[in-house]
């Protein structure tokens, strides 16, 4: 089915060689948002002053993947859950609203893989969605698939609920766990801005991203959404 409302095509950011020592500034160019690796925030104004919540996918996102390297460069938090193995879908939802209120104020969320499907399941349920102000969605995979393993079984149905704050959904072409069709049609029932990175894996350690900085800045633009 052709797409009525065709993607935005984001080229991925390879990682810089070498890689600035801790405390020297990056020079990444003009999409890396944060020159300083001790900031905690990602401009001075105060939207930028949000925490930033980062929700990692199934079996948690290793060392090399951009989420953890946000983790120790930004500080930003890592929602950690009880079971990266067999993740149950009330029992994430359930931490997310642990780890939300426990924050001065809203937050953004920068989810990855079935971190998103739990923003959207999240969404759908809980009574404090006005404590997110948006959301980056990065490679939704698709459980509904018949060769998802049983570990995601209970993630089905997905979510397609429409999201009550903005969002922004970032896919790969070659996405093994999830089309670029399947993307673009959460997308669309999110209500969330649809961008491709063209063919770039599941958009994790393995696609060559370094720390993102084009991902930092969608962040950064979700925080003055």
């Amino acid at each position: 089915m052709k797409d009525k409302s065709p993607a935005t095509t984001m080229r991925p950011t390879h990682p810089r060689t070498p890689t600035p020592a801790a405390g020297e500034p990056s020079s990444s160019g003009p999409h890396d948002t944060v020159a300083d690796p001790s900031a905690m925030t990602l401009a001075t104004d105060e939207a930028a002053s949000l925490p930033v919540l980062l929700l990692p996918g199934w079996l948690d996102s290793g060392p090399g993947h951009w989420q953890t390297l946000w983790e120790s460069r930004f500080g930003w938090l890592r929602v950690v859950q009880d079971d990266w193995q067999w993740p149950r879908r009330g029992d994430w939802m359930a931490r997310l609203d642990e780890v939300l209120l426990a924050q001065p104020g809203p937050a953004v969320l920068a989810a990855h893989s079935l971190g998103c499907l739990l923003v959207a399941a999240w969404a759908a349920h809980s009574s404090h969605t006005h404590r997110v102000r948006g959301a980056l969605l990065v490679a939704p995979p698709d459980t509904e698939r018949a060769d998802m393993p049983p570990q995601l079984f209970n993630w089905r149905p997905i979510v397609r609920r429409r999201l009550p704050f903005a969002a922004t959904l970032v896919f790969s072409e070659d996405d093994p766990y999830g089309s670029a069709d399947h993307a673009r049609a959460l997308a669309a029932a999110w209500g969330a801005k649809a961008i491709s990175l063209g063919a770039a894996g599941h958009v994790n350690a393995d696609s060559g991203l370094g720390d993102w900085p084009q991902g930092q800045a969608l962040v950064k633009a979700l925080a003055r959404a």
